[in-house]
């Protein structure tokens, strides 16, 4: 199993999400739990994809932190 990071942002009537890391994989829902479950199926979409058409799947991801700033 790999670990992708993806962010999820209220987009208004629904949420949207993306992979970092792997450009134009991306997935709405209704609800949080609905857009995590669309990114998974997504993903697995995007990397088949991917290794049709013959391209190298990511070697290393992006690394995520959070950082704290005064506000």
């Amino acid at each position: 199993m790999t670990e992708y990071s993806i962010v999820i942002e209220d987009a208004g009537s629904n949420f949207s999400a993306y992979v970092l890391g792997l450009d134009g994989c991306i997935a709405t829902g209704h609800t949080v739990e609905e857009v995590e479950n669309n990114m998974r199926e997504a993903i697995e979409f995007h990397l088949e994809g991917m290794r049709l058409h013959g391209d190298q799947l990511p070697s290393q991801m992006p690394i995520v932190k959070t950082v704290q700033v005064a506000s």
